[in-house]
């Protein structure tokens, strides 16, 4: 088993005993795609909800609406198919309450709505979800069985 690291504005796909990990996961948003069929899994962290116009494609992985389609590819590339593909996320917390602009307030509310959105296009669902609230999160994910491990400083840690 290897553990492969995302970072933010990063993807990674995995198979087999690998696991998928992404840390700080504050407003942003960590998604996890699976399929079960050939057990392929990826994981995105993004940090804002829509691309403004980048085209380099690191730059792209920073946007849910650019990183979500990159990293089917990635995964399609290693046998998974679109309609098979399940979705777990986790993040877009209110890291900041006492911040006034509004924003930057709601950045966390804004990833979460557009990952959904992006999602609900592709015709993803999701299956589980641990979004907002106001603390960060460390996300794992499981090539083998497609389960998302969530840790927290501040909560604990539970299983999706």
């Amino acid at each position: 088993m290897s553990v492969i690291t995302i970072g933010i504005s990063d993807q990674n796909v995995a198979k087999g005993e690998d696991v998928l990990v992404t840390y700080a996961l504050g407003s942003c948003v960590g998604i996890c795609l699976y399929d079960p069929i050939v057990k392929v899994a990826g994981l995105s962290h993004i940090m804002l909800p829509t691309n403004t116009g980048v085209t380099d494609p690191k730059g792209q992985m920073r946007f849910a609406d650019t990183a979500i389609p990159m990293l089917i590819r990635r995964m399609e590339s290693l046998g998974a198919s679109k309609p098979r593909l399940k979705a777990k996320i986790a993040g877009g917390a209110q890291m900041f309450p006492a911040v006034t602009n509004a924003s930057i307030a709601n950045i966390g509310q804004r990833n979460v709505a557009a990952v959904k959105a992006v999602l609900a296009q592709l015709r993803i669902p999701i299956l589980a979800e641990d979004t907002g609230k106001d603390y960060g999160r460390t996300q794992h994910f499981y090539a083998k069985d497609g389960v998302m491990r969530i840790t927290s400083a501040k909560k604990g840690e539970w299983i999706w």
